[in-house]
């Protein structure tokens, strides 16, 4: 993704945004940092100190120096372009022909369009007006139809013939007139977009099947069967120059099937696996994925879509600004590197965080943290905000903050396109604000995080207990799941909510050889993601599912996404969407299931109770002093920190009790034997925005308060887990005397001890 693109409209961003060319990088090596600034700046590379809210504690292992300003600018928009064009000379007939789906309207839109706005007497395109108005134009002449339906199937053919234009929807000519001499425009052949200056733009929002362009005039005889084929049919006949049937599925070539040898670059990535107007959801299972129900690559019906978005953009294409070697000796953990500056005569502090893990050849130390950087950087919403002086407070649900410039994209996993198009990729070379480790998240006036400023917790507790460990990143599992193997015990920490199936067999791996696993995570193992060949697009698949009668009348909690049958990956055919709907629930793995959420008040955060007062874990080789019925994971008193809220998890025997309708087709899994729940994680007060959710995640209701389960789990396939099953949970550690005493038991248990 990161070769050069052909003349974009191009935006420059006030202020300072900035990445790095890894999402983590050993020690002892080297990382690049692309920055643009409209602001002279200060560089640096720190490591993080053990104060969240004093950055002078951090130390400094590169002082970079005074920096000038140097904007690089970003180009939006996702199109293909086609190197060889119409061919020279008059145009005496040509029909342009596509399947079309716009998603919303507000711009002028480009569909297929060889043609520049400057350039008046020449160029053919097909158009969608600020109105959703469908415009042929041809030279000077314009024929305009009817508005287009948003988020509706059209079927769109355009006909130039003897000097005469006419336009058709699903099969019936809607328009016709008279048309002047025209000639094809010097422009590139583009769908999806047009020219303007020689620059690309007028960006299509909509999805876009079997597009074709004939060197002919389709008359009602051909275009009454192409419109009833649904666009399954690659065009065929005399005079064809180009069509573009799409089944690629991923990548940026696509091929032409003519013959005609016009071949297109997919620009910006756009989003593939898009199903077509034939498509039938019913035909895709919602709750498994069992053998022989459905395979998206043998359904003939579902059609080859590629959907477009006028702020599609996974990669910033920014020259490296400043390069760093890490120490050998820099401690594992999240290091940054730091920009200061002053925007609008204020001062702004720009950290970009790095996961640095130990040294290639170095020695493992018998922990392993994970950092939970697939979920910094699903959360990414306004990778361009604009900047603010002191930590930033990122809304609920990921919500974007201010924008530094109004046509910057400021989508993510939970916040979908500008005209709605939901968001299935997130691009590892833009910058991610909300990961800088001071951030808050919501509920705001809480002091929570779910980012690095919580994983901190963890890390400043294990150094002030003296433990060695090492730290990774979510994508390192994936590129080495068994890294695990080097390790006596595993951490999985702060939201670990987004994994890779590299990564979840590797954890299941680890486990069956007989490792260990500490879970101070909620909502954890949730969403299946997967990475591109090189690593730098993330991919996942969140879909709305349709409901059957009994659910009809059920409040419902999906996060927002796209048609039911969409969860199939571009990046390897396989399905996405939740894991437990993958047939591989992550209770198999860890003994908890996402059950719920609440963020929408600081008095939402409940705390655990115990249980089992008489488990080993609350008294050897430390006695936490807790008893049946205690409360802990909270500050003194019962004050914030408290560890649940956010989000929570469940073991399956609960999650039964809580589900009292089985959905046709689906099947709720088994108890899983030997699980012990040490304590409760409750919260007696509901709050303004709670979800609780049963195994097919429908609405459902807290059973008196409670909300997370903390459990000790030695596994009948191997491998000992201990789950806290709440976000939060790594929040009170240092806060809560019990609790940490808690966690040195389980480490002594699992073979860790102190330095």
């Amino acid at each position: 993704m990161s070769a050069g693109i052909p003349p974009h409209r191009a935006i420059a961003l006030p202020g300072l945004h900035a990445y790095a060319s890894a999402v983590s990088v050993a020690a002892g090596e080297a990382i690049g940092f692309h920055v643009s600034s409209s602001v002279p700046y200060r560089f640096s590379f720190c490591a993080l100190g053990p104060d969240a809210d004093d950055a002078s504690r951090d130390p400094v292992l590169h002082a970079g120096g005074e920096h000038p300003a140097r904007v690089q600018a970003i180009h939006p928009g996702s199109y293909v372009h086609i190197e060889r064009g119409l061919p020279e000379g008059a145009l005496e007939a040509l029909t342009l022909e596509c399947w079309l789906m716009p998603w919303g309207f507000g711009e002028r839109q480009a569909v297929i369009a060889q043609c520049d706005d400057e350039v008046a007497d020449e160029g053919v395109g097909l158009f969608i007006e600020a109105d959703g108005t469908l415009v042929l134009r041809l030279g000077r002449s314009r024929l305009s139809g009817p508005a287009l339906a948003p988020r509706q199937w059209a079927h769109l053919v355009a006909v130039l013939h003897q000097g005469h234009l006419s336009l058709w929807i699903d099969g019936r000519r809607v328009a016709q007139g008279a048309a002047g001499p025209g000639r094809p425009g010097r422009a590139a052949l583009r769908l999806g977009a047009a020219s303007a200056g020689g620059v690309a733009t007028h960006f299509l929002d909509a999805d876009l099947v079997m597009p074709a362009l004939y060197g002919r005039a389709l008359g009602a005889a051909e275009i009454a069967p192409r419109c009833a084929q649904r666009g399954q049919q690659a065009a065929q006949g005399p005079g064809l120059l180009a069509c573009w049937p799409l089944s690629e599925q991923r990548g940026e070539r696509i091929a032409d099937a003519s013959g005609q040898g016009r071949h297109g670059r997919l620009i910006n990535h756009g989003t593939w696996m898009i199903v077509g107007p034939a498509f039938d959801p019913a035909r895709v299972p919602r709750f498994s994925r069992r053998e022989g129900e459905y395979a998206a690559a043998s359904d003939r019906l579902r059609g080859h879509g590629l959907r477009l978005a006028s702020d599609d953009l996974v990669d910033c294409r920014w020259a490296e600004s400043h390069r760093v070697t890490v120490p050998r000796g820099a401690k594992p953990g999240i290091h940054v590197g730091r920009f200061e500056c002053e925007v609008d005569g204020r001062p702004v502090r720009y950290d970009v965080s790095v996961v640095v893990r130990p040294a290639a050849d170095a020695a493992p130390a018998p922990l392993l943290v994970l950092c939970a950087t697939n979920s910094w950087r699903a959360y990414a919403a306004s990778p361009f905000a604009r900047n603010v002086s002191g930590a930033a407070h990122w809304p609920r649900r990921a919500a974007p903050l201010p924008n530094s410039h109004p046509d910057a994209p400021e989508y993510n996993h939970y916040t979908p396109h500008r005209k709605g198009q939901p968001t299935y990729y997130a691009g590892l070379r833009l910058p991610w604000p909300n990961a800088a480790p001071d951030a808050f998240y919501a509920p705001e006036g809480s002091g929570f995080s779910q980012g690095p400023r919580l994983e901190r917790c963890l890390h400043r507790w294990l150094d002030a207990q003296g433990y060695a460990y090492d730290v990774v990143s979510d994508l390192d599992l994936h590129r080495d799941p068994g890294l695990l193997r080097r390790y006596r015990s595993v951490v999985i920490n702060g939201h670990s909510e987004y994994w890779s199936a590299p990564a979840f067999e590797g954890l299941d791996a680890y486990l069956r050889g007989g490792g260990s696993a500490v879970v101070l995570s909620g909502n954890s193992l949730y969403w299946r993601v997967s990475f591109d060949e090189d690593a730098t697009v993330m991919e996942q698949r969140k879909t709305l599912t349709p409901a059957d009668d009994h659910e009809a009348a059920l409040d419902k909690h999906a996060a927002p996404g796209g048609v039911h049958g969409e969860q199939y990956h571009s990046q390897d055919g396989e399905r996405g969407g939740l894991w437990r709907f993958n047939d591989r629930s992550c209770s198999d793995l860890i003994g908890l299931e996402t059950a719920g959420w609440a963020f929408a008040d600081a008095a939402d955060f409940g705390v655990y109770r115990v249980r089992d007062a008489g488990h080993f874990l609350f008294h050897r080789p430390h006695e936490t002093g807790l008893r049946a019925g205690d409360s802990f994971g909270h500050g003194p008193g019962g004050a914030l920190p408290r560890a649940i809220g956010h989000e929570w998890d469940l073991s399956i025997a609960t999650l039964r009790r809580m589900t009292h309708h089985i959905p046709r087709g689906a099947e709720l899994p088994r108890d899983h034997p030997g699980l012990q729940v040490l304590a409760e994680g409750v919260r007696r007060v509901p709050g303004r925005l709670d979800a609780y959710l049963d195994f097919f995640e429908g609405a459902t209701q807290s059973l008196d308060g409670l909300s997370a389960e903390m459990v000790y789990w030695e596994r009948p396939q191997g491998g000992r887990v201990f789950n806290a099953g709440a976000v939060g949970a790594s929040w009170v550690l240092g806060a809560d005397e019990a609790f940490g005493a808690l966690l040195r038991n389980v480490l002594h248990h699992f073979g860790v001890e102190p330095a």
